[in-house]
């Protein structure tokens, strides 16, 4: 069991994204999304994640240890309608990869998106300065393959550093948590994004 529950803690950090699918909007604590009316600055990820940004995170598992660190490498194309996120992953031990999500909003604060791996349509929404997504993800583990969920939260602080927190469930039980850390290279953009939003 302890064997299987590390093979699948390590694989999971290796798929966490920026952004994944089948959203509650209150997440699985006593955190609710709707906390975070008001707060600023404001989320808004076709403007966060357009252009260029860097993520920095580690993954422990379920007792604390430190499993896996990762640095990713991510390039936003917004058009207008949609977000293509290019993001490509460097861990400590050499592995690469890469994930292309595609989303795009659904509403004033909604958004729908796609990736591989991802059950059904990404569905996620933000509020003030947070995000949050709880999502289903097939997990291949070997020549297997197990759904796990993932409970995501995103807060945006300012100067364009956007902190997560993710949460791997299996079987309702915890698996292990990524902390990520995303910086946006163009901060100036971020911070007009903010100003603009401010003067209306």
């Amino acid at each position: 069991m302890r064997f299987f529950t590390r093979r699948l803690a390590i694989r999971a950090a290796a798929l966490i994204g920026v952004v994944g699918g089948l959203v509650a909007l209150n997440g699985c604590g006593t955190m609710k999304l709707s906390d975070f009316e008001g707060t600023t600055p404001t989320l808004r990820l076709e403007d966060y994640f357009a252009g260029e940004s860097k993520a920095w995170g580690v993954f422990e598992d379920r007792f604390g240890t430190l499993k896996r660190q990762f640095t990713v490498d991510i390039f936003g194309d917004w058009d207008g309608e949609r977000l293509v996120l290019t993001e490509d992953f460097i861990y400590s031990d050499g592995e690469t990869e890469q994930r292309v999500w595609t989303i795009r909003p659904d509403g004033p604060n909604s958004y729908v998106g796609s990736a591989e791996g991802v059950i059904g349509e990404a569905r996620g929404a933000v509020a003030g300065q947070a995000l949050n997504w709880v999502y289903d993800f097939d997990l291949k583990v070997g020549d297997k393959t197990y759904r796990v969920t993932f409970d995501d939260w995103m807060w945006l602080q300012p100067d364009g550093v956007l902190v997560n927190r993710a949460i791997v469930k299996k079987f309702g039980f915890e698996v292990g948590r990524a902390t990520i850390f995303f910086q946006k290279k163009d901060v100036e953009a971020v911070q007009s994004s903010a100003l603009r939003e401010a003067a209306e």
